[in-house]
């Protein structure tokens, strides 16, 4: 890995107040960098992408059907902050597969309930060991409402950058056929393929893909907490995956100190990683 990038990578972290860890590969040669990548920090919805892959394996398995019918229920509306359907009419139907799209590309918390309510906390918690995700954990099935700016990191799920691309490398692995990233997370490549388009619809592009060419493939899943901001995904070009980059904003003030929201800050440093990936890459 370039040192002068992986120095340009630390400088855009440390001009900032609040923390930022980030995990860098480069799938053509296996290289690999990172900031504190094994750090535990709050997952946000980025943790939504192993729960899609946890999903699929249970298709895989016979134990799940994409197109079984899940109804949009009042209860599961409740204390929502992300989506559409939690604007929706109690009652409308939809299949397991459009939950977890939604889940994916628009972060609904509606469609997350929904397929939550079709796994085992434990055992999604177990195949995230399984495949290596040794510091991430998934527990309320939606985060509790009105959460502190620094509330514990035990209020929510949690993860590192290190185990999010490694996930999102053995997702890019499978869906190009490679037989031990199926074998390892359970999910076959015509599923993987399923998946890394589900990422690749991402509607919330104001991390990653901030400042990359307009209509750039990013296969990504982003993340909002009362903490920060964070974004990891696979950023391809000319059809090709050039990097896979996960970064997590954490600590991040309500205001900056040039009176701007803090959030904005978080946006702009994770689009400036992206960006400096993709200039040196």
């Amino acid at each position: 890995m370039r040192t002068d990038l992986i120095d340009r990578l630390n400088a855009i972290c440390s001009a900032q107040p609040f923390t930022t860890t980030w995990t860098l590969r480069v799938p053509a040669d296996g290289g690999q960098a990172s900031r504190d990548g094994a750090q535990v920090v709050p997952s946000a919805s980025t943790r939504k992408t192993s729960i899609l892959m946890h999903a699929l394996s249970r298709v895989a398995a016979g134990r799940l059907d994409l197109a079984e019918t899940c109804t949009v229920e009042a209860r599961l509306q409740k204390d929502v902050a992300s989506g559409t359907y939690q604007h929706m009419t109690p009652g409308t139907q939809l299949p397991l597969r459009d939950a977890m799209v939604n889940m994916i590309i628009t972060s609904d918390n509606v469609g997350t309930q929904l397929v939550l309510e079709r796994l085992d906390r434990d055992a999604l918690n177990a195949w995230c060991a399984r495949i290596g995700m040794v510091g991430t954990t998934h527990r309320a099935n939606i985060p509790p409402a009105g959460l502190a700016w620094d509330h514990p990191m035990d209020r929510t799920a949690t993860t590192t950058s290190d185990d999010q691309a490694r996930l999102l490398d053995l997702i890019l692995r499978g869906a190009e056929g490679d037989a031990e990233a199926t074998g390892l997370m359970g999910v076959p490549q015509d599923l993987c393929r399923l998946g890394l388009d589900i990422l690749s619809w991402q509607r919330l592009r104001n991390l990653i893909p901030r400042l990359l060419p307009a209509n750039t493939r990013v296969a990504h899943k982003t993340g909002r907490d009362a903490r920060g901001r964070s974004d990891a995904g696979i950023v391809f070009r000319d059809g090709r995956p050039l990097f896979i980059l996960a970064a997590y904003c954490d600590r991040v003030p309500e205001t900056m100190p040039d009176g701007l929201p803090g959030f904005a800050s978080a946006h702009a440093t994770v689009g400036q990683l992206a960006r400096a990936c993709w200039d040196a890459l």
